[in-house]
Order: structure tokens, then sequence, then C-alpha cells
């Protein structure tokens, strides 16, 4: 059935696809037939552009909060929004917060469609086209990246709800609805395979192709695919999926970061100088940033995540994902000690003073003048112009600055805006995947094991350097090496979209997820500041919060084994 006169580039409406229950029928869902489509690169070009747009990306997916609000590292200051319903009890499989199981399947169908009817075209029109050579090289290459991200999207759904249905080619309603769940180690075994497959033929960097207009630093590349390999492999070895214990799964995980390591260093790869580099609006093409960043997800030019996220008292400013006392907690003293250690130095009357450098490049404290635009040094203290006191003031007593552009203006005349990448990839977080990788296999942070080119305390202590941390201290037990490690991953990665799925991989959000903590700062008439940190919040953990509930009506539709305790 062809459909016409509906726009292409606006909807790209070509399958349902978005759950087992969903129609799939290309004929019946195409915007174009697909002659119609085959005629123009561009065309084609079109569904790669809809595939990556279904990639996640996390500047504020519940109305303004992030997920990082629903783990210990912020509370969002507007009570009642859905990232709550994933510790209030209101989660459930008729209410599956999760937008990711309809979109990675929407996702996972473009892929299919791209490679299944959109290969070994020549667009014979356009061979006379000064760029047709280009074009071509561009066009062949998307087959490999429509199996980078159909792989991705794969890995977001075994995260999630781990065991899935495996789809790898276009199909009708009937024949996917028919497709068993398969247990997570044949989704895990499906992503690496193919990542093997591909790295060695997707771009290794776009400006080989030679078109003068191609600037791709937000498509994938060989690094991209090797990225996603080494992360998957990660997850793969983890608690939560690695029913096993099998050790040689933390192994593989190491030697996937290792060959990353190996191509990050032929492209010139290395960890910016400068963390909080990493994160500004215009990363995507600073130097120093790019020496890090593997793939990112740029967005529109927009002021939205500073309006989410800048401090209460501002105009147009909404408060946002505000940073617990158990993230700030968390950033040692500059000599390496923890804040709780009795020779750290550390002054509970002046608590933000020879911290970690990180501390002050995520996290916004009372005193400071921040951002740009404010008329005045922040007021977290109780009755301050920024505080608790005030309707959506930070209830932690912290504001966030990471991923926040400091020169934005949101006040209703001369606003501005910024472009914003999401840092799906980096290499600062593969050190730390190799860390954990290798301390779990050797069950010693000091060992290298036979094949492996650094020890975890190696690894670790690369991302300490760059922050002006000293090396981790020699002579920790295993446990006491993971908690450390478990801090730094904490710490480096705040606010980046680990936290929520680290806990639960490690089954350990009992341990961290139970208790949210808050800094109240009184202020006396002299002046004098009184630093009083406490519970915000105590909340309930079950576990069958480790996975994510199947929406309950594919559940009954397709068959599927719900997943344990929903």
């Amino acid at each position: 059935m062809k459909l016409k006169n509906i726009l292409f580039a606006a909807t790209l409406g070509l399958t349902a696809l978005s759950s087992c229950s969903d129609k799939m029928d290309y004929k019946e869902y195409n915007v174009y037939d697909d002659a119609y489509i085959k005629e123009m690169f561009g065309r084609v070009g079109g569904f790669m552009t809809r595939i990556y747009n279904d990639l996640d990306t996390d500047f504020g997916n519940y109305s303004g909060a992030m997920l990082s609000s629903a783990t210990d590292e912020s509370v969002y200051s507007h009570p009642g929004n859905a990232v709550e319903d994933f510790f209030n009890g209101a989660w459930g499989p008729s209410n599956d917060q999760s937008k990711i199981w309809g979109t990675c399947w929407d996702g996972i169908s473009y892929c299919n469609l791209v490679l299944d009817e959109f290969q070994e075209l020549t667009f014979p029109n356009y061979q006379l086209d000064i760029h047709y050579k280009e074009e071509m090289a561009q066009y062949n290459n998307y087959q490999y990246e429509a199996r980078w991200a159909r792989a991705y999207f794969y890995f977001e759904l075994v995260r999630q709800y781990k065991n899935i249905p495996l789809k790898t080619k276009h199909m009708g309603a009937n024949e996917a609805n028919a497709l068993p769940q398969v247990p997570s180690d044949t989704i895990f075994k499906f992503i690496d395979d193919e990542c093997a497959a591909i790295q060695d033929s997707i771009f290794e960097d776009y400006s080989s192709v030679g078109y003068p207009t191609v600037s791709e630093t937000g498509r994938a590349n060989k690094l991209a695919v090797m990225a996603l390999r080494a992360r998957a492999a990660l997850y793969h070895a983890s608690p939560l999926f690695n029913d096993k214990n099998d050790d040689k799964l933390w192994y593989e995980a190491a030697l996937r970061c290792q060959e990353l390591f190996t191509q990050a260093s032929k492209q010139s790869k290395t960890l910016a100088s400068d963390y909080s580099k990493l994160f500004v609006s215009d990363s995507w093409k600073e130097s120093d940033a790019q020496k890090e960043l593997i793939f990112g997800r740029r967005n529109a030019a927009s002021n939205a995540f500073e309006k989410y996220n800048f401090p209460i008292g501002m105009e147009n400013a909404g408060g946002g994902n505000c940073p617990t006392q158990n993230l700030v907690d968390a950033f040692e003293m500059k000599n390496g000690k923890a804040i709780d250690d009795e020779d750290s130095g550390y002054d509970p009357q002046n608590p933000y003073a020879n911290r970690d450098k990180r501390l002050s490049q995520i996290v916004a404290t009372n005193g400071e003048q921040w951002p740009n635009a404010a008329k005045s040094a922040l007021e977290t203290y109780v009755g301050g112009a920024n505080s608790s006191s005030v309707t959506y003031g930070t209830p932690t007593g912290y504001y966030l600055k990471k991923y926040c552009n400091a020169a934005t203006i949101i006040a209703n005349t001369g606003s501005n805006s910024f472009y914003h990448i999401w840092v799906t990839f980096r290499l600062g977080e593969f050190y730390l995947d190799y860390a954990e990788a290798v301390l779990n296999y050797a069950k010693n942070g000091y060992e290298k094991p036979a094949g492996l080119s650094m020890s975890a305390a190696d690894a670790i202590n690369k991302i300490r350097k760059r922050a002006g941390q000293p090396n981790i201290e020699e002579g920790l037990s295993f446990d006491e090496f993971t908690k450390k490690y478990e801090n730094e991953r904490f710490v480096e990665l705040a606010f980046e979209g680990h936290r929520f799925y680290d806990l639960r991989r490690w089954k350990k959000g009992a341990e961290y997820l139970t208790s949210i903590r808050k800094m109240t700062i009184n202020k006396a008439e002299d002046g004098t500041l009184t630093f009083t940190p406490g519970i915000y919040e105590t909340r309930t953990w079950n576990d069958k919060y480790n996975l994510f509930p199947l929406p309950q009506k594919d559940t009954k539709v397709c068959g599927y084994t719900q997943n344990p305790g929903w």
C-alpha cells in the first residue's frame, strides 16, 4: 500500500515496531514507497538520522528530572515528578516509566529496514554529481552504522529487561509476536559478535571520506563500536547478568577495554587535560574535550537544561536535579583521604575547602557566584534566596553545574541558547571499566594478570591524576579496593547516566539507595554559618528493581515471562 504526499523528512514513520504487539508491515506504514526512497542518498540517509535520534540521552527525560534523581546522586526539586516512581512503589508492568522499551524496538525496526531493504544501491541518477564518490562512501558505511545502532539498542534493552526477544530482520507483526525471549547471554553474544564483525569495516574517522561538508562528530565510528563492545562486556560480567559467576567474563571485559585503549592511542585519543571541558556546550568541537570524547549525542541549540537546573531565585530557573550530600561526601580531600578519615584534615564547618577539584566542577555550593547571570552569590542557607525556603529551591543544599552552560541567559529578555552534547562514550569511563574488570578477575587491585597491560590501580590512577588526586593507596584488601573503586566511579561519572544502572548490575541498591542525605546550613545574625548534614529522605529498596518490569501488554500478547517480583 503506497501512501503519497506525507512529509517524509518530518515523520519518517516507516514502521510502528515500538513493541511486539504493534503492526510491523513496512508496506502498510510506509510514508513513501521504497522506490521513492531508493532514488536519493539523502532519503536513505534520513533513515540513519531517525535511528540516531532514537539513541538515549538524559538532559531531563522526566519533565526535567534526570535518571540521576532516582539514585543517590540528586533529588529533583519539584515533588511529585514521575522520576519518583522508580522508588515510591508506583512503578510496575502497567506503569513502565522508561520509554526505552518502545524507543529501542522502534530503532531496531529502522535498523533492520535499512539492512534488509536499502543495501547495494547505486543511485544511477547521481553518478555525474561531483560528490558521488564521497556520497557512496558514506552510503556504504550506513550498513555498519545501522548494525552498531541495532547492537546499541539491544544493549539498552538487555540492561533493563535481561531476557528479551532477538529480532535481526525486518518482519511482519505475526512473526515478530511469535519470537521467544532469549537469555541475556544470547543478547550479549549478539552484541559482541556484531561489534567484532563491523569494527574493522566502519569508518575509523569520517574526515577520511574527503567530502568537505562532512563534520561527523556524532556518528558511530570504529572507536564507538569498540566502546559499545567493551561496555556490554562489563555488564555481561556483572553479578546481575553473570549468573554462573564466570570469571572469564571479567577477563574478556578487561581485554575489550584494552583493545579500545590500543585503538584510541592510534587515533591520538587520550584523557582531556580539563575534566570540565568534557561537558561544556561546545565539547563536540572543543579540542581538549575531543581528545577524550568517543561518541556523543549532539542536541539542538537550547537553554532548556539550564531552565530546569539553574538555581531557584533566578528568572525562569527551575532548581532541578540537586546533588545530594551522598555525592558531595564522596569527594575526597586533596590529600586523597576520605572526609571521614581522622587524618584527612576535613573541617565540617568549612566543608568544601581542600577537596577534590571535581567537586567544584560538578556541584554548586553556598557562597558561589554561579552561574554567570546570577546577581549575587548562592544563598542555600535556611532562609536564603536560593534555599529550600523558596518554592522548588534545593532540597539538598546544592545545585547542579555539570552539563549546565554558566553563560546561558534564561531571562525573558536577552535569552540565549547553546548546543549540548550528551556524552555517550568517553575514554575516562573505560579506564574505570577496565579497573572493575581486572579487579574482579584478579581479586586484587594491584595485580596485572597475564595478557593485560595494567592493574586496576594503574587504570584508576590515570583518572585520579587528571583530577589532581594522589595515587590510590597501597595495601588495600579486595573489599577495601572495591569500595574505593565504587567511590571513584561515583565521583568521576556523576550525572552521566551510569549510577542508576551500576547499582543494579552490582546488586547494591539496598546498600546505597535507601538513605538520601542533605546539608542544612543555618546563618546566625553575625553572618556565621553552621553546617549540619542529615537525612533528607529514607527510601525502601526492593531487589525486583534491579530489572525493569516488562510492559503488561507485551507479556499478555507475546507470552513473555515477567521479570522476578513484578
